[in-house]
């Protein structure tokens, strides 16, 4: 698809070039890419450079400049970072709406045994790492939500807030994380 734009990429104006590659090539980035919750860093790499060659490609950036501010000028978190927000989107979704059930049912909320201060926090049970038997369970949804959802701010975790104020603060945390602002 990145080859196909590149000879239309003269015809369109910049605006509409960024909503195509947003619309046809995010959206092949982003399909089931929650599954790769702690995979290894060259699977990560190799999806990371498609995004920046897209990138590249909407701002016209040569293929040597630093990608880094070509990334945060368009907004786009990187890929590990879109694997955390798509998890944590699911998990609020879970939370909120308790569907789908078959997810659902695997999530628990953190009930301490005694008063603690934390217990105030929307948090969730981490499980028992031995109840995993390889490393490709390890990295299923019942151990990778725990694991995001709790290392959010409590200000984005909170149960009083809407669907559209979570994505919103949830995108500008991990965006924060990913660039340092």
């Amino acid at each position: 698809h990145l080859k196909a734009m590149r000879h239309v990429r003269s015809c369109l104006p910049p605006d509409l070039l960024q909503t195509v590659a947003c619309s046809v090539v995010s959206a092949k980035l982003d399909y089931c890419n929650s599954l790769l919750y702690g995979t290894s860093k060259a699977n990560i790499a190799k999806l990371q450079r498609v995004q920046n060659s897209m990138a590249r490609l909407v701002t016209g950036s040569r293929k040597f400049d630093h990608i880094t501010p070509v990334l945060k000028k368009l907004h786009w978190l990187p890929i590990s970072s879109r694997i955390n927000y798509k998890i944590a989107v699911l998990t609020f979704k879970i939370l909120s709406t308790g569907e789908p059930a078959y997810l659902s049912s695997s999530l628990q909320r953190y009930q301490p045994t005694r008063t603690l201060r934390s217990a105030i926090y929307n948090r969730l049970a981490v499980p028992d790492i031995r109840d995993f038997r390889s490393e490709f369970s390890r990295r299923g949804f019942r151990n990778s939500s725990p694991a995001i959802w709790n290392s959010l701010p409590a200000d984005i975790t909170d149960n009083n807030i809407s669907h559209d104020i979570f994505v919103k603060r949830l995108k500008t945390h991990l965006f924060r994380l990913a660039f340092a602002v």
